[in-house]
């Protein structure tokens, strides 16, 4: 298929023999380094309000589920420009796309504060979201080409354990900057930190060497690779885990703030914020899951995540909050595991067009952040938390079973690599 070929922009010409960073050289280093600065910067921002919902609610007299339009615009936003940035970075290159993302994204993220009202703070949110779009897919596509291949998935497990601590840090800067000082004040304070973690980024990050920049081939060839990505019943298994997954997941911390706040809890909005601490235990699971992989298989590994997703849900089905707490640490684990996995792989199906099917992974991934997480609202405030809980519990089923069916056992020799 040379369409698929002229688009993919994935890699150096095989004569030049380009086998990737070693891990332990200083290129890994500074790699695995940069993106965890970049994963700061984005999901920091990305997520800078689902701390201060309930704050926000408040203030600006909106429900809770409007008040999670500013995670799903966002979101929606990344999700629906990973794909452009994605043919945008096999012409102009992985390291200087995801920089135009990254400083657009800050720019806009010290916007927010400023939002006179509730339409334009949306605004400014699906902007930032659209800028962001730069980073998650490209990132993978990066490690792909510029890491060892014996080594990708431990790197893609160290990079999306580098989303958490940026998701983490955002959460825990917000929360009790926002009670004190209100959302704007606590919008502000994450957009800084972004700054920061974005200035790292752009100091750290390596010159790629594993790339060669495509031209474009026309709306007739994108439309080729997306399509073979779309026709590869494995990569679309992979993009269900992400839609369903990340859509429950996001749910799942947008509205047990609202849970916790409530009686019989009733817990201030500093205390609620410490529960994404439990993001600490996606940062331990994600790297683990890459390092399993090489024993057990990204299948197994995968699957393993999606139950202790299962299992975490059903503790927090009960009214003890320590049991709920736990609950939520074992549900986050389980999930960034899975996600690692997930992520990484698709770089791994795909011989061509990676930053394509990376795309359509973030796509799927964000999406259902974007629609899950703002429905799973409406569900929240009409039935309560049970009925939420079990419909993300129905939900990993329907992940775990797609998983089995269509991703086969690989032999021993296979699994590092399948």
């Amino acid at each position: 298929m040379p369409e698929i070929a002229a688009a993919s922009g994935t890699a150096a010409p095989q004569g030049n023999a380009w086998t990737g960073h070693p891990k332990g050289s200083a290129a890994y280093g500074k790699i695995l380094l940069g993106l965890a600065f970049a994963g700061v910067a984005t999901f920091a921002q990305l997520y800078s309000t689902q701390a201060v919902l309930p704050i926000m609610a408040t203030d600006l007299q909106v429900t809770a589920a409007e008040a999670a339009l500013t995670i799903s615009l966002a979101t929606v936003g990344l999700a629906v420009t990973v794909i452009p940035w994605s043919f945008l970075a096999d012409r102009i290159g992985r390291v200087k796309a995801m920089t135009w993302g990254i400083s657009a994204a800050t720019f806009f993220g010290l916007l927010v504060p400023l939002a006179p009202g509730f339409g334009m703070l949306l605004a400014l949110r699906l902007l930032e979201g659209m800028a962001l779009g730069g980073i998650p897919a490209i990132a993978i596509a990066y490690l792909n080409e510029e890491v060892n291949r014996a080594h990708a998935a431990m790197a893609a497990g160290s990079y999306v354990a580098g989303t958490t601590l940026g998701g983490l840090a955002g959460r825990l800067v917000a929360g009790p900057v926002g009670e004190m000082w209100g959302w704007r004040t606590a919008a502000l304070a994450v957009s800084l930190l972004a700054t920061v973690a974005a200035v790292l980024f752009l100091i750290l990050i390596p010159r790629a060497k594993g790339f060669a920049a495509t031209k474009a081939a026309g709306l007739r060839g994108a439309f080729a690779t997306l399509g073979g990505h779309l026709r590869n019943p494995r990569l679309v298994a992979l993009y269900v885990q992400a839609f369903l997954m990340m859509g429950g997941f996001v749910a799942v911390y947008n509205y047990l703030g609202f849970r916790l706040s409530a009686e019989p809890f009733a817990l201030p909005a500093t205390l609620i914020s410490f529960i994404f601490l439990a993001y600490l235990s996606g940062t331990l699971t994600s790297r683990w899951a890459g390092a399993l992989t090489a024993r057990f298989g990204r299948r197994t590994v995968l699957l393993a995540g999606l139950v202790l997703m299962a299992a975490g849900l059903a503790l927090t089905l009960t009214q003890v909050l320590a049991l709920i707490l736990a609950g939520l640490v074992i549900f986050t684990g389980g999930f960034f595991a899975a996600h690692s996995i997930g992520s990484g792989w698709t770089g791994s199906i795909a011989t061509t067009g990676r930053a394509q099917a990376a795309s359509l992974y973030n796509l799927a991934y964000y999406l259902g952040s974007s629609l899950i997480g703002w429905s799973g609202g409406l569900l929240f405030q009409s039935l309560g938390w049970t009925a939420l809980a079990l419909a993300i519990t129905v939900m990993t089923f329907i992940t775990a079973v797609t998983v089995v069916v269509v991703h086969p056992p690989r032999s021993a020799a296979a699994r590092g690599l399948n």
